[in-house]
């Protein structure tokens, strides 16, 4: 099975680059690939220009914290630091030195005797990124570092190596599935799904111009809606039209995207606050966060979640503003639900019969794959033959042709039997009044589905689409 494919990554010397994104994405295989301890099946790493694919662990430049720690509960503070530096003949007196420096950095002065089990978990931490750093490495990996830590000590512990970082001047490369950590610390953030690298940008890229749903959906929380362009930057989408800054073609079906805290809520004791509001709707629901309030309001055509200062009760009628520069338009994806088979059989009235990866589709009428295409008489010598509109003899046998369909023309079973293909669901997104699944085969071809029902993830389900709705384009 292929976890990492076609990856081209450039990170500068010195950079703060966080690889972001759920579990099982593959962020850590890139990280042992470039510490050594996978060995990518083809490829360069390069580093300085220098491809160092071939090295063991040992003879790279690279020292890693692990997420466990790995620290030597028989060794003391000082003994688990210097252990490197043992191995590496050094004096004793430059190991003294070394693990002095490496202490004073993070802030553990005067602990060099004392024993691993009676340190907290954030000291711990600090010891393990010691040990790494002693041996002066021009790269430093940290996977999942501060995972095991409490909420209070990893807000610290990302302060403190940011500023660690400051003072090493060398290259972090971090992994974590936390989009805070990786907004907090990162100069430049990787986003990836799926083995896949979505997204590479600084925080606020990433979080302000996602590149696409799943990083408009993954980072923060987004409102996302369906629409499409109906005028010089302006969109329509939940109902109403809206000034946007993005500019396309009018009638380019797109994504929106509005972060909650971009919306603005209000009540409509006014005439000039109904004149502002360009929805209007039901609050169904205000929850207190600490910090402000999630207000869930429900208009005509989408349920929207507002982040904002001022507490509403359910049932109070509200009114939404989003400004222009609030609205992300992410034009929409026709490249989805695109699958490559090739023709199997053909029949005089019966029509094609087209084998996939993981379903076959009977019966396909001719003239949906060859527009003016002509079939012979069933009772005729030429009976299992295609000819075009100029009479020339189709020649069909083995061509490839791929089939698409829209994700609104599927739907979703607990029938395994009931479409053409099944799956699991893998994620899913909240779109403005439906959810978008990602239903991944046995085969791991994906199927992208919009369903109004909510399904779980890892549910198996399958897949059915109307015979009609599948189009048809030959490949050359």
């Amino acid at each position: 099975m292929t976890v990492i494919e076609d990856l081209s990554l450039e990170i500068k010397k010195g950079e703060f680059v966080t690889l972001l994104g759920p579990s099982g994405c593959g962020k850590t295989t890139i990280l042992r690939m470039i510490g050594g301890f996978e060995k990518p099946t083809s490829g360069e790493h390069l580093l300085d220009g220098k491809d160092i694919s071939a090295l063991p662990p040992n003879e790279r430049p690279i020292n890693t914290v692990f997420q466990k720690y790995a620290l030597f509960p028989h060794l003391n503070v000082y003994d688990n630091i210097a252990f490197g530096l043992k191995l590496k003949g050094m004096d004793k007196k430059t190991q003294d030195e070394k693990v002095k420096k490496v202490l004073e950095m993070v802030d553990l002065e005067g602990f060099e005797k004392r024993s691993i089990s009676t340190l907290s978990g954030g000291q711990q931490q600090r010891i393990a990124i010691a040990r790494a750093i002693v041996n002066e490495p021009e790269v430093l990996l940290l996977d999942e570092s501060l995972s095991a830590l409490d909420y209070k000590m990893r807000k610290e512990m990302q302060i403190e190596l940011k500023e660690m970082h400051r003072k090493l001047g060398i290259t972090f490369i971090f992994v974590t599935h936390d989009q805070e950590e990786a907004l907090t610390m990162s100069d430049k953030v990787v986003v990836m799904s799926d083995g896949d690298i979505q997204q590479v940008g600084t925080p606020e890229d990433i979080y302000n111009e996602p590149a696409n749903l799943f990083v408009a959906d993954f980072i923060g929380a987004s409102n996302i809606f369906k629409g499409k362009m109906v005028g010089e930057k302006q969109v329509e989408f939940g109902g109403a039209v809206f000034t946007c800054v993005d500019d396309y073609a009018v009638d380019t079906v797109i994504d929106a995207v509005v972060r909650p805290e971009d919306v603005e809520i209000m009540g409509l004791g006014s005439g000039q606050e109904k004149s502002k509001a360009q929805l209007e709707g039901e609050v169904i629901a205000c929850d207190f966060k600490g910090i402000f309030y999630v207000t869930a309001v429900k208009t005509d055509k989408a349920e929207i979640e507002v982040h904002n200062l001022k507490s509403f009760k359910s049932g109070d009628w509200v009114g939404l503003y989003i400004a222009p520069d609030s609205i992300h338009i992410i034009p929409y994806d026709t490249s989805i639900n695109h699958y490559e088979g090739v023709l199997e059989s053909y029949h005089a009235g019966l029509g094609f019969q087209i084998r996939f990866e993981d379903f076959t589709l009977d019966h396909v009428a001719p003239q949906r794959i060859f527009a003016g295409a002509v079939e012979t008489p069933e009772d005729t010598v030429d009976r299992d033959n295609l000819f075009d509109a100029d009479g020339q003899k189709i020649e069909w046998e083995g061509r490839k042709v791929v089939a698409s369909f829209k994700p609104e023309d599927a739907v979703l079973s607990d029938d395994a039997e009931a479409g053409f293909v099944a799956g699991e669901i893998f994620n899913f997104i909240f779109m403005d009044d439906y959810y978008r699944y990602r239903v991944r085969s046995e085969s791991e071809e994906d199927y992208i589905v919009n369903d109004a029902y909510l399904w779980n993830h890892g549910d198996h389900v399958s897949v059915n689409v109307p015979p009609k709705k599948f189009v048809f384009e030959v490949k050359d």
